[in-house]
C-alpha cells in the first residue's frame, strides 16, 4: 500500500479519535485522555499499517471498521453511512435528492419493498408500482447484508441509469431500467372527504413537512371541515423540529415532547394556546416509526384523538448524524424521548385504539395510492371512533 494511502487512513483514525472527543487537536493530548480502549485502538491499527505483510484496501478497512464499532452498540437505531451514502440521506431529507422516486421498506427478506411510487418520478415511468419488490441492482443480488449499499446505489447521478431486477405482485421477475433525475419530494397531501372530514396524510416529517401539514390544514378548515384525520401509515418518521412544530400548531397549552440525553439533560417542548379546534384522529400501521408513531401518541394523549390501525413499532430514541472526516457519518442514538406526560414507546410501540388491519389487497392499494377513503377500512373506522359515519 502507498505510503500517501497510509498517511490518509492513519490521519482519518487520528481525527476520528479527535472528533469523538470533542475536538481535541494534538495527538499528545489525545493520547493522555483517550483511555486503554482509545490506544488500543490506535495500536492495533498502526501495527496492521506498519506490520501486516498482504495487501488490503484501505477505505474498505476504515468503513468496516466504523461500521463494527457501531454495530457493536446492539442499538438497531444507530448506523454508519459511508461518504456516498451520507450525501444521499441528507439530500434526502431536504426532501429534494437525485433519484428514482421510490420509497423502499426492508421488510422484505432478500429484497426491497416498494412503498411508495413518487407521481411523475422516473420510477413511476418506467412502470415500477407500489407492492412489487426489487431483487437486484445492476446485476447485484440483494441480501440481508447487503440492503443499504443496495438502497445507496440506486442512487446516483443526475442522467445516469439503474438497472433493476424487479419481483411482480404475481411473482414474475423482470429487469427495469430507470434513468436517475432530481426528485422534488411531497410530504404531505390532504382531501376532503365525506361527512366533512379532512384527511391529511403525512409522508414523513424531514424539511418542510410542518409548512406543508398547517397549509393543508387551513385550506380544510377553509373548506369546512368538521373533523380531520391523519394518516401517519408508513411514514419512516424524521425531524423533532418538524414534528414539534406540527403538534404546537394542532395542540392547545402544554408540554408536547421531552427529550432525555444519557447524561440526564432533558429539554421539554411546550405547545402555546393557540390551536386547531376540531376533532382529530389518527391512523398508524406496522410501518409508522418515530415521530409518525409519537405524533398519534401525544394526539390521543392532549385531545383525546383516537388512534385507529396496527401496532407501532416501539422506537423512542433520537438520533443525530455526525459527520466524520472522511464524509462519512455515524447516525447515534443520543436521547430517549417522551410524551408530554413522560410516557415512553420505547419497545412497546402504540397501541391503537381501534385495532383493524387491511387486507393484504388493500394494503397492496394503499401503498399505490390506490385505495380511496371510501374503500379505506381503517380510515372509515376512524370516521366511526369520531362519532361521524
Amino acid at each position: 500500500m502507498k505510503e500517501t494511502t497510509k498517511r490518509r487512513v492513519r490521519g482519518a483514525l487520528i481525527a476520528l479519535v479527535c472528533f469523538l472527543l470533542g475536538g481535541l487537536v494534538t495527538l499528545g493530548v489525545v493520547w493522555k485522555v483517550v483511555g486503554q480502549d482509545g490506544r488500543t485502538l490506535l495500536q492495533a491499527y498502526q501495527l496492521i499499517r506498519s506490520e501486516f505483510v498482504g495487501e488490503y484496501d484501505s477505505q474498505t478497512h476504515l468503513e468496516t471498521t466504523l461500521e463494527t464499532m457501531v454495530d457493536a452498540l446492539g442499538d438497531r437505531w444507530s448506523y454508519y453511512l459511508t461518504p456516498e451514502e451520507a450525501q444521499q440521506v441528507k439530500a434526502n431529507r431536504e426532501n429534494t435528492y437525485v433519484g428514482i422516486g421510490i420509497t423502499v421498506g426492508q421488510n422484505v427478506e432478500d429484497g426491497l419493498e416498494i412503498l411508495r411510487v413518487t407521481e411523475g418520478s422516473p420510477a413511476q415511468e418506467a412502470g415500477l408500482q407500489a407492492g412489487e419488490i426489487i431483487r437486484g441492482v445492476d446485476g447485484q443480488a440483494i441480501t440481508s447484508d447487503n440492503r443499504e449499499t443496495m438502497l445507496s446505489a440506486i442512487q446516483g447521478e443526475e442522467g445516469t441509469t439503474v438497472s433493476l431486477e424487479v419481483e411482480g405482485t404475481d411473482g414474475a421477475r423482470r429487469t427495469v431500467e430507470v434513468t436517475r433525475q432530481e426528485i422534488h419530494g411531497v410530504t404531505a397531501t390532504w382531501t376532503m372527504t365525506e361527512n366533512q372530514v379532512g384527511l391529511v396524510t403525512i409522508l414523513n416529517f424531514y424539511a418542510g413537512t410542518a409548512d406543508l401539514v398547517k397549509q393543508g390544514v387551513a385550506a380544510l378548515q377553509e373548506e369546512g371541515a368538521q373533523a380531520l384525520v391523519f394518516d401517519l401509515r408508513n411514514n419512516p418518521g424524521g425531524y423533532v423540529t418538524e414534528l414539534t412544530e406540527i403538534l404546537d400548531y394542532l395542540l392547545p397549552e402544554g408540554n408536547i415532547f421531552i427529550s432525555r440525553t444519557s447524561d440526564g439533560e432533558e429539554v421539554t417542548y411546550t405547545s402555546d394556546a393557540s390551536c386547531v379546534d376540531l376533532p382529530m384522529a389518527v391512523m398508524v400501521n406496522a410501518n409508522s416509526y418515530s415521530a409518525a408513531e409519537f405524533f398519534a401518541a401525544q394526539l390521543r394523549e392532549s385531545v383525546g384523538a383516537p388512534v385507529v390501525g396496527e401496532q407501532t413499532s416501539g422506537k423512542g430514541y433520537s438520533q443525530i448524524l455526525f459527520d466524520l472526516p472522511d464524509g462519512s457519518a455515524i447516525g447515534l442514538s443520543t436521547a430517549r424521548y417522551y410524551t408530554g406526560k413522560g410516557v415512553s414507546l420505547i419497545g412497546t410501540g402504540l397501541t391503537p385504539d381501534t385495532e383493524v388491519t387491511l387486507s393484504e389487497e388493500d394494503q397492496q392499494r394503499l401503498l399505490a395510492g390506490e385505495l380511496t377513503p371510501a374503500e379505506d377500512a381503517q380510515f372509515q373506522a376512524a370516521v366511526a371512533a369520531l362519532g361521524l359515519s
